[in-house]
């Protein structure tokens, strides 16, 4: 199945050859339990790893780096999704879990288009594009976009017309069109229509009298060609499918049909007295990324509210239709929406598949991945009961690194801050929120706090891209109950995931602290894969409050005792780390790095990655989504490597590590290596100090990249392979799956 070549002629894409087996060695050993390791085994880790990165690589320190050592960012992010994808095409996934990687890349590509590309055509429009770091122009750039995503949205359709609609059936669930419907579905369905859906229709005409009407973006639309029998002329109009109705709508038990067909099928009402000849759905994504100017704190939320309404009408960027789409209405629309035809996009229908998110939370669990409850970190509750734990007495007693979703979040980081709240003694809460849900007990718990007289700062991002209406509400929730509620810094998202509290014990005050790699969001931790350290260590404490006093008033620190900030000294602190890599390795003692982030493109820090490559130190990078490292070129990356894992969780955390000459250091918190997380964002890595600690994530990291865990492997051309089988056939190890095991034999022993 193949794009029309109307809109855009796909192109034949090869498949990459399998990458040859790595001559680097692997971690001593894996244990089930890969996040109980005992501190010693980390020297064992380390070892293992300099060996391995002593094979190769003269001293490069100093060298000028060759100009095509960057991999291209939406080329790479492109690829990410592409590997989203592919767990939506595998057989071994299972089916509802396929529907759902359906809906997931098509929700990434929308995200995609409204940001990314919404962004690079405004900057080639304005003439302040300029060639990214690859040397490609900007208009190869677009163009290249619209080949590969043209590409993967007709593999998607077909992943889904051919593949996953059928299986589905095969297992009673159908996915059906109007006409496959039965009469009595058909009947129901009229029914339906006449009470539900008609009422809230609004045909819009177009004529002379009645000018192209706006259409929203990411809405499903109907473009109509009716005639007027008396006249016999021709006319067009929009009927825009409501945003608020269920995507696919029941015909009968376990038997759907998406909205748009029902509609359609009942055109007739809408248009009385006129001809139906023709319709066909359309779908326009606009550009919803915001400018706001920030020059006074004061006005950001007023600010902020206006740009939102404004984004609304942002310009489209691409217009998607389905291929049987009549020639004349497709010009009428390319024309009207002043949208170009390499930015047409025809695939089988039905448009709109992120709608197959509520197909695929059907209770079929069968079809699902094996459901999995996240218990107590035994750290909090040595034998889990119905009573909640004390984690002001836990945390007294040492610090509790928690692994999301593993660790359950609502007996954990819910449980401390819903203490917090609670008890007396507690004087102030201090918390970051950059997404959380509507109904979050996080919410709810600080303004239980604010409400009973204790301080409570909150620190909400209102600009948390596409939650910024959300936040607003919460953000006056919050007032409302008495929180001191601050929007961050000028020019600055607050991105780091920081939460304090102040007890007072007896004649002192302590401090408990929590730090985070993912938001504070109860649904999304229970599939994110997140990290966090729970703490009461004084120097954590006492970096907090300097941070919440910089970010709530006028404070100028920038050194921290165990904290790396951004914009401050986050990259030249990890820049000096992997220099000290360096030195390491020439004096003969333990050397490596290792690092797990959703994002990579940070040419600064790949610099230096490829200089300790150079000098002989084994880097391995555990990317999700894009990176712009090329790893495995001769003479400049030999002892880098890339993986990537997808999954039933969506990996999340971030974690930098490296071998210390033996003595290994370990950060983990909220950045990403992109321009905007080191430069224009407040991020936070603490430094994890807990020797079994970190021999747990230094083991998980060296998991997660090892060549006998199935991953993805990035190429130096820019290519990433699948690798989910070793040279007998067998299926490679799933690190989640691991994960999952080695908690379920702990609580069962």
């Amino acid at each position: 199945m193949t794009q029309k070549t109307r809109p855009r002629q796909g192109r034949s894409r090869t498949v990459p050859p399998p990458a040859e087996p790595s001559e680097r060695g692997e971690p001593e050993s894996v244990p089930e339990a890969a996040l109980d390791a005992e501190p010693e085994a980390d020297a064992g880790a380390a070892a293992d790893t300099s060996a391995r990165g002593a094979k190769g690589g003269a001293d490069g320190a100093g060298a000028e780096l060759p100009a095509d050592r960057f991999l291209d960012r939406e080329r790479s992010w492109l690829a990410f999704n592409e590997r989203v994808l592919e767990m939506a095409e595998d057989p071994a996934t299972p089916l509802l879990e396929r529907t759902k990687f359906l809906s997931i890349f098509a929700s990434n590509l929308d995200e995609f288009f409204m940001v990314r590309v919404a962004g690079l055509k405004r900057r080639i429009a304005t003439g302040v594009a300029t060639r990214s770091v690859t040397g490609r122009p900007p208009r190869e750039v677009l163009e290249t976009i619209w080949e590969q995503a043209g590409e993967q949205m007709t593999r998607s359709a077909a992943c889904y017309q051919s593949t996953v609609a059928r299986q589905l059936a095969d297992e009673g669930i159908h996915l059906l069109r109007w006409p496959d419907l039965t009469e009595q579905e058909q009947i129901r369905l009229f029914s339906l229509f006449r009470k539900k859906i008609f009422p809230v229709l609004t045909p819009l005409a177009v004529d002379p009298a009645h000018p192209f009407p706006y259409i929203s973006g990411l809405s499903l639309n109907l473009a109509v060609v009716v005639r007027n029998p008396a006249t016999g002329h021709k006319h067009f109009a929009r009927v825009k499918v409501p945003p608020l109705l269920s995507r696919f709508l029941e015909a009968s038990p376990q038997r759907y049909v998406p909205v748009e067909d029902i509609i359609a099928a009942h055109l007739e009402e809408l248009f009385r007295g006129m001809e139906v000849l023709a319709h066909h759905v359309f779908r326009v994504t606009r550009n919803e990324d915001l400018e706001v100017e920030e020059d006074d704190a004061e006005n950001l939320l007023q600010a902020l509210e206006k740009e939102l309404l404004r984004r609304r009408f942002g310009p489209p960027v691409r217009l998607e239709v389905e291929e049987s789409i009549d020639d004349e209405v497709l010009d009428l629309l390319v024309r009207e929406l002043k949208i170009r035809r390499e930015e047409v996009f025809a695939v089988p229908g039905p448009l709109d598949l992120t709608g197959l998110a509520a197909i695929a939370e059907l209770d079929r669990p069968e079809l699902k991945y094996p459901k999995f409850v996240a218990g107590t970190h035994r750290d909090l509750a040595e034998v889990e009961s119905a009573s909640p734990p004390d984690i002001f007495a836990a945390l007294r007693e040492r610090d509790v690194l928690l692994h999301h979703p593993y660790d359950s979040f609502s007996t954990s980081v819910q449980a401390f801050l819903e203490q917090a709240a609670a008890d007396p003694d507690v004087l102030a809460i201090k918390q970051t929120l950059y997404r959380t849900s509507g109904d979050s007990p996080i919410v709810d718990a600080l303004i239980d706090a604010a409400e009973s007289g204790k301080q409570v700062l909150v620190l909400v991002e209102i600009k948390a891209r596409f939650d910024e209406h959300a936040n607003i509400k919460w953000a006056r929730k919050l007032e409302e109950a008495g929180c001191h509620v601050v929007y961050g810094l000028v020019g600055l998202k607050t991105h780091c995931k920081l939460s304090l509290v102040v007890r007072q014990e007896g004649e002192d005050l302590r401090r408990y602290a929590h730090v985070g790699t993912g938001n504070y969001h109860p649904k999304t931790a229970r599939f994110y894969e997140d990290l966090g350290l729970l703490t009461a260590d004084p120097e954590v404490g006492a970096d907090l409050s300097d941070l919440f006093n910089r970010l709530s008033g006028y404070s100028r620190r920038d050194n921290y005792r165990r904290l790396l900030v951004a914009p401050r000294n986050l990259r030249e602190g990890l820049i000096a780390r992997i220099r000290r890599e360096v030195e390491h390795h020439r004096a003969g003692r333990p050397a490596w790095v290792r690092m797990k982030a959703n994002a990579i493109v940070d040419e600064a820090v790949i610099d230096e990655l490829y200089r300790a490559s150079q000098a002989g130190v084994p880097v391995d990078i555990w990317a999700r989504g894009i990176c712009a490292v090329r790893p495995g070129v001769p003479g400049l990356s030999e002892n880098i490597r890339v993986r990537s894992v997808l999954g039933r969780f969506l990996e999340h955390s971030r974690v930098y590590a490296f071998g210390g000459g033996g003595e290994s250091e370990v950060w983990l918190g909220s950045p990403d290596l992109m321009h905007r997380n080191l430069d224009r964002r407040i991020e936070v890595l603490v430094r994890v100090t807990d020797p079994a600690h970190r021999s747990t994530l230094t083991r998980l990291l060296a998991t997660g990249t090892a060549d006998s865990t199935a991953s993805w492997h990035l190429g130096p051309d820019g290519r990433w392979t699948r690798h989910a089988v070793d040279e007998e056939g067998r299926p490679l190890r799933n690190v989640q799956e691991m994960l999952i095991e080695a908690r379920r034999k702990r609580r069962g022993a």
